[in-house]
């Protein structure tokens, strides 16, 4: 049974049924696997430059407390106990949007995933900074971290502006695939929402077409083109700002509400 979907992206669902068609019968899609036969979700470089000396004691003396150590299953609300809401943000980048969210909503916990050093370096140094509380972060592949979760213990999942991987025989390293959707469906609480924003066009249609194949998952924006528009509140990260100078000029800002 496909995911839902309303008259009003009746549109766009019918333009992207030929993305479905020519592309989601490959056998591909499915994330490459490690050595032991676990999926990867994460690809790509860990490290750029060095912090420098300021960076680096900020990030030695305040990431020990922040980061998240899996040594067995875990519970979010052990990191969060009086939060009304947890929501998880994955490839924060530099962090403006995460540090942004948990500044404007004390009461709702955190948990930032990020691998690349620099994005870190630059969080860490904003939770410090602004007296971030309600902040807590994955240093590795967001997928070992959602595998960890409780059943419906989380309440909104951010994915923004993730790498397209564009050339076709990297399509199958993107983040959104069958497994992480299957993983992202079970740990978000039902009414809970996946949120995706790109300015990739065929990742955009990549995305919708796995949703509408996962029944978990519905997608019912209130007007047809409405997910050109930015969310409520929504603030430009540097990597927006970076694609609207490089020519770049419309985005797709997803939302699906978890059935």
């Amino acid at each position: 049974m496909p995911a839902k979907v309303n008259l009003a992206s009746a549109m766009a669902v019918a333009r992207f049924f030929f993305y479905d068609a020519r592309h989601m019968t490959k056998p591909d899609h499915q994330l490459p696997k490690t050595r032991s036969g676990e999926p990867r979700a994460f690809f790509g470089r860990r490290s750029g430059k060095k912090l420098h000396g300021g960076q680096q004691a900020v990030f030695d003396a305040t990431l020990p407390d922040l980061e998240i150590k899996l040594t067995g299953g875990l519970d979010p609300r052990e990191l969060f106990p009086a939060a009304e809401k947890i929501i998880i943000e994955i490839g924060y980048g530099g962090g403006e949007h995460l540090a942004l969210e948990a500044g404007r909503h004390p009461d709702t916990g955190y948990i930032g995933c990020e691998v690349f050093t620099g994005g870190i370096g630059k969080m860490v140094q904003t939770i410090a900074a602004e007296g971030l509380s309600n902040i807590r972060l994955f240093t590795d592949d967001a997928l070992k971290l959602l595998v960890t979760l409780p059943d419906a213990s989380i309440d909104e999942v951010y994915l923004l502006y993730p790498d397209p991987w564009p050339k076709t025989r990297h399509h199958k390293r993107r983040f959104v695939s069958p497994t992480t959707l299957a993983e992202l469906a079970r740990v978000i609480r039902p009414a809970g929402q996946f949120h995706f924003a790109t300015d990739i066009e065929d990742y955009a249609n990549w995305t919708l077409a796995h949703i509408l194949r996962t029944p978990q998952f519905s997608f019912a924006p209130e007007k047809s083109g409405g997910w050109h528009e930015p969310y409520p509140g929504w603030e430009a990260t540097r990597y927006e700002q970076k694609a609207r100078r490089e020519g770049r000029l419309v985005s797709f800002y997803f939302s699906f509400t978890r059935a």
